[in-house]
């Protein structure tokens, strides 16, 4: 039985899957570890333990399910969290933690220096993005400035998924799509690395072999097929970021559609028939040559509902909390009793981009419980992601079809206070493994045993989630987030 194995690496969890050909799933498994912040706006990953270690767990138990066997598995096909920032020495070894993506703030006066002394529109023109916390070339700055013993001894910066593979095969790549978070060292019209924006960074022969998500980066080594259990000579993709191949799983294909991640972060991406110039969203070149995407990201959402459980319901049993808050929002009316939250707990990413932007609850009074509080941090967020979708709104990008995956959107407030916030409707599929399953979906395409369109047979939609809408609850909303705003916008200018 000819199959593919999908596995990706998230911020708080590792997923995997294995598929037939015709996406019937035949195992899957995960496992968990944790973000280390070590400073305030630092954000971490032990690359072997972590990434890489996540890897060989998952991989021997999928393999150990009865009737599965390794010699049937005809491509692999990884993703993580992304973009990181990890060095690594001429072995491959890594020489420190890997450093996160836009929740990792620690580069911000790189991120200022480079945008003065190159120009906003210049990176923006040439890069496709404005450098955020999202960038990845400033955190190599402050890699460079702040260790330089570390960076001596750099062979090579990788990502996550970049990592990965380098362990599975023993190749250094990267796919057009997450290489464009390197800013300012990629360009978007040659689709090649650059360093005539900031020669001062690093050599572009530092950084990995540029290739498409669904390229074969090579095949599983001797080596990692004794740690993993998997066949030497198995086909092993490029990969990418884990929001793309989640984006992947339910069918965003087409200009118009949007993927919208319940996840750590809330993280959104349009497809579009051509680029978005707007510094507050993010520009890459899609997986396939010729397509375009358009991305935004929060910077704390799942997060935000960690934060919340660890120190609001303590007293709550880890594996029945959430479910339990979410009851207790649900009995909340909506808008909390008129308690507003801001997300900014770890700053902003977009559209505000803004590290010292400050979370907040406003409004409280000794009526207000534990339920008024939960569901006001999930309006928070979604009010966060109605703010994003307005960017979209206003630089002609309305979203056409709205695809929601991830974890939150088991929670029933969440969902349809983000439909509620933002004026959409969501879709929702039949399978919600996420970005494991795209990518054993791309697997399959990488090796001929699927075409992009069939993903549409593979995870049909099943379940759709409306504004609410009506007189009163419009004009109660359109209120609401008037007053969002004009928070927002007091917390952005103090911070």
């Amino acid at each position: 039985m000819t199959c593919t194995l999908g596995i990706d690496i998230g911020t708080f969890e590792s997923k995997g899957v294995l598929v037939d050909q015709n996406g019937r799933i035949l195992a899957e498994a995960r496992h968990p570890h944790k973000m280390l912040v070590p400073r305030p706006g630092w954000a971490e990953h032990r690359a072997d333990e972590d990434w890489w270690g996540d890897v060989v767990r998952i991989t021997r138990a999928i393999l150990a399910t009865p009737g599965v066997s390794a010699r049937d598995i005809a491509c692999i096909a990884t993703s993580a969290i992304g973009p990181c920032m990890l060095p690594v020495d001429a072995a491959g070894d890594p020489l420190m933690n890997g450093v996160l993506y836009g929740v990792d703030t620690r580069a911000s006066a790189e991120i200022a220096e480079l945008t003065g002394r190159i120009g906003a529109d210049t990176i923006l023109d040439r890069c496709g993005n404005a450098l955020t916390s999202q960038s990845v070339g400033p955190k190599i700055l402050w890699l460079k400035r702040h260790h330089p013993e570390i960076f001596a001894k750099t062979a090579k910066i990788l990502t996550s998924t970049s990592h990965v593979v380098f362990r599975l095969t023993g190749a250094h790549v990267i796919d057009h799509y997450t290489a464009a978070n390197f800013s300012p060292l990629y360009d978007v019209a040659t689709q090649d690395w650059t360093t005539a924006l900031a020669d001062d960074i690093i050599g572009a022969d530092r950084l990995p072999r540029l290739m498409w998500s669904t390229q074969i980066a090579g095949r599983v080594t001797e080596v990692a097929a004794a740690e993993t259990g998997l066949v030497a000579g198995t086909p092993v993709t490029c990969g990418t970021i884990d929001a793309a191949a989640e984006a992947i799983s339910v069918g965003v294909r087409h200009a118009g559609d949007m993927m919208m991640m319940y996840g750590s972060t809330i993280f959104m991406i349009q497809l579009t028939a051509e680029r978005v110039r707007d510094a507050r969203l993010w520009y890459a070149p899609w997986l396939f040559p010729g397509v375009h995407a358009s991305m935004a990201g929060l910077a704390t959402s799942g997060t935000l509902t960690h934060w919340f459980r660890d120190q609001m319901a303590r007293e709550l049993a880890p594996e029945t909390a959430f479910a339990t808050l979410a009851e207790e929002a649900a009995a909340s009316p909506a808008c909390a009793n008129g308690l507003l939250m801001l997300p900014y707990f770890s700053g902003e990413r977009t559209p505000l981009h803004d590290p010292l932007a400050k979370g907040a609850f406003y409004g409280l009074n000794l009526t207000h419980g534990r339920g008024d509080m939960y569901r006001a941090l999930l309006e928070g967020i979604a009010m966060g992601s109605a703010h994003v979708i307005d960017c979209y709104r206003d630089v002609g990008q309305a979203p056409g079809r709205v695809m929601a995956v991830g974890g939150g959107t088991k929670n029933a407030v969440w969902l349809q206070s983000t439909s509620d916030f933002g004026g959409v409707a969501q879709i929702l599929c039949d399978k919600t493994l996420g970005a494991s399953y795209g990518n054993a979906f791309l697997a399959a395409v990488a090796v001929g045993l699927a075409d992009p369109a069939d993903i549409d047979r593979w995870n049909p939609a099943v379940r759709r989630v409306d504004p609410a809408g009506g007189p009163d609850h419009d004009r109660h909303y359109d209120l609401f987030r008037k007053l969002y705003t004009q928070t927002r916008d007091i917390a952005h200018a103090l911070g």
